[in-house]
């Protein structure tokens, strides 16, 4: 498989000053996916900015696993209401004019 898309979690580690069974931990709640080729594990390049935002809610706001994934969800749950009234307020508009 190709790895052109992926970042080594050992480059993440590095990076963002963690260890790697924090990626492990992550993967094994659901919160991220990690990828084995050839021996090594990755993260898929279009997940960065998830893994981003766990790690800031981690640091920043000193919140365990299960408290990023609550935070994550009720996240998912605020932008789909989100669209929701915004496609109510299209349908009204056409009521309206």
């Amino acid at each position: 498989m190709n790895t052109e898309n992926f970042i080594p979690i050992a480059t993440l580690c590095t990076h963002y000053h963690v260890e790697t069974s924090f990626f492990d931990s992550l993967n094994e709640v659901g919160l991220i996916e990690i990828e084995s080729i050839e021996e090594s594990h990755y993260i898929h390049a279009e997940r960065i900015s998830e893994v981003e935002k766990i790690i800031r809610m981690r640091n920043d706001l000193h919140l365990n696993l299960e408290g990023i994934d609550v935070v994550l969800n009720l996240l998912q749950k605020m932008d789909h209401l989100q669209n929701e009234l915004v496609s109510a307020r299209n349908r009204l508009r056409l009521y309206e004019n």
